[in-house]
Parts: C-alpha cells; sequence; structure tokens
C-alpha cells in the first residue's frame, strides 16, 4: 500500500467520525454511549498520531 493511499483511508476514517458523534446524540443509545466514546477517544489518537508522524495534505 503506498503513502496516498494510507492518506486517503486517513481522510476517509476522518470523515467518518461525525457518524459515530451523532450516534452520542441518540436517546437510546443506552450502554452502548459507553462503546461509542471509547471508539472516538481511540479513532482520535489513532488519526493525531498517524498526522503527527505523516501530516495529511
Amino acid at each position: 500500500m503506498d503513502l496516498q493511499t494510507i492518506k486517503e483511508r486517513i481522510v476517509a476514517v476522518q470523515n467518518k467520525r461525525d457518524y459515530l458523534l451523532s450516534l452520542l446524540e441518540q436517546p437510546n443509545l443506552g450502554t452502548l454511549r459507553i462503546d461509542v466514546n471509547q471508539a472516538l477517544e481511540e479513532l482520535d489518537e489513532l488519526i493525531d498520531e498517524f498526522t503527527r508522524t505523516i501530516p495529511v495534505e
């Protein structure tokens, strides 16, 4: 996999992050809210680590 493909996939993941945020707004999420919060935290950490290593343009 080349660097450009990796960058494109990271950008796609960043764009899908909004979906997780919209899930948090659902009143009937129940205990899944914990999992969604955890997923957001891990996703943010991965994106941050990647952009510190290889800046996305």
